[in-house]
């Protein structure tokens, strides 16, 4: 789904291909020069975005367009080239260690997300003088219930599975030592949460100024979702605009932004499927599978390639038309796996779970409602491929329900009388009771490149 976005993205802004493009190889000069000289990321990564944003001017001087290589190649959609591209880099970038591209590059991704906050925020302030969108507005044709598929449908800036993976899997590697797992946790919760504040208000008076405006966008469900990164693109570049940018420019740097995260989404997601594939190896006793990085990454990429380029979903295309629809509850299923854990885990330590357990009640009551009503409309619409997808992933949402009761009734009988110390060994302790900060581990964690070495 990434791919596929990234792809359109790329053919509708063909001047954004040169920055992103070159951002690989800065990214990785900057990676290489930290990790040599030991030096602080702050300085490199900012002067990665002044480079990043100078190569806007490059490429709406000089758009790239692979219209003529799909042309030749007899392929229908230029799309589905980038396609193509897009998975040969992430089998590479999945590949090396982290600190080479994938660290640096999120430095520079950082700096980029308090720069397009900042641009919505003073663009709103600049030049937002009405909200074109409908205080109450009729439910659109197509539009499913507002309960449950609201709660599978916001994920980054409120709760997504897929941020407990990527947490559990790259974040974790890159800290310094345990206690900076809360800073990065809760700050990263903080900046989702405002660039979902922003991307509404880019969908609604940004993209439209007029009552006119939004009905030819938001006129259906279909073409409302059909046009959502569109609309958000074009919001931003709108509030860009709105401080002098000049349109153009500001449409470039609009897609640069949100190619540059999902790009990194993407690739993210390929090196945790290898890691998926390969502990999938070792329980099946596969060798090749487990042991051998170069038939995981094949695996992990051609599966995910081969979806993006399946015919058929109508216009939206197989992966929006067909994937999409399964996209939300297998999130939020792994949302409640994720919280699932941690209430367990708090619990064996003696501490109060609520906090837990009263998200990881709500989303598991909404994704298994969704994945009920889903399956009736997939069979009702003769979707039999949907259909029993989405009644594999309702029985794993039953087997998780009952895994997470037993867990937590079977941690409630083992946990301590007084809530454990912070290194974890079960011994009473008054710095624990106290002061949990203090008692948290200290120790550094064996940083990205000790663990990809390994």
């Amino acid at each position: 789904m990434f791919a596929v976005v990234i792809g359109n993205l790329f053919v509708a802004n063909p001047g954004a291909v040169i920055p992103i493009v070159l951002e690989i190889p800065l990214a990785i000069a900057i990676g290489v020069y930290i990790y040599r000289t030991r030096s602080s990321a702050l300085l490199p990564s900012i002067a990665g975005v002044i480079v990043l944003y100078a190569l806007i001017l490059v490429g709406n001087a000089f758009p790239i367009s692979l219209d003529g290589l799909a042309e030749a190649l007899g392929v229908e959609q230029t799309r589905n080239v980038w396609v193509v591209l897009l998975f040969i880099y992430t089998w590479i970038a999945s590949r090396i260690p982290v600190w080479v591209l994938l660290q640096p590059r999120d430095y520079i991704n950082s700096h980029q997300l308090f720069i397009a906050l900042g641009v919505i925020g003073l663009g709103v302030i600049v030049g937002m003088n009405t909200i074109a969108a409908p205080v109450v507005n009729d439910v659109p044709e197509g539009s499913p219930s507002f309960f449950p598929f609201l709660f599978i449908t916001i994920a980054c800036g409120a709760i997504s599975g897929f941020h407990s993976l990527v947490s559990s899997g790259t974040t974790s590697k890159q800290l310094d030592k345990e206690p900076d797992a809360r800073y990065v946790g809760y700050m990263g919760a903080v900046g989702e949460g405002s660039l979902a504040t922003g991307a509404v208000l880019a969908a609604t008076s940004g993209v439209a100024a007029s009552q006119a405006d939004w009905e030819a966008l938001y006129p259906d469900f279909a073409t409302a979702s059909g046009g959502a990164v569109g609309n958000f693109v074009n919001g931003v570049a709108q509030f860009a605009n709105n401080l002098a940018i000049p349109l153009d420019l500001a449409t470039i740097f609009a897609a640069v932004v949100v190619i540059s995260f999902a790009a990194t989404t993407m690739d993210t997601g390929v090196r945790l499927q290898r890691y998926v594939v390969q502990e999938i190896g070792e329980l099946i006793g596969v060798r090749a599978l487990s042991r051998n990085l170069t038939v995981a990454t094949t695996v992990a990429v051609v599966i995910p390639l081969a979806m993006a380029l399946l015919p058929g979903g109508g216009e939206a295309g197989y992966t929006f038309g067909v994937l999409w629809q399964l996209f939300g509850t297998t999130n939020q299923l792994t949302a409640g796996l994720a919280l699932s854990v941690v209430a367990v885990w708090v619990t064996r330590r003696g501490r109060n779970p609520i906090a837990a357990l009263i998200p990881l009640v709500f989303l598991l009551v909404m994704t298994t409602w969704a994945l009920l009503v889903n399956l009736r409309n997939f069979v009702r619409d003769d979707q039999w491929v949907l259909a029993p997808l989405d009644a594999l992933i309702f029985v794993l949402a039953v087997w998780l329900i009952v895994e997470a009761a037993i867990a937590l009734l079977a941690a409630r009988r083992e946990r301590p009388a007084v809530p454990v110390d912070g290194t974890g060994t079960g011994r009473e302790s008054v710095v624990a009771r106290a002061n949990p900060d203090e008692a948290t581990s200290d120790v550094p964690l064996g940083g990205a490149d000790q663990d990809d070495r390994r």
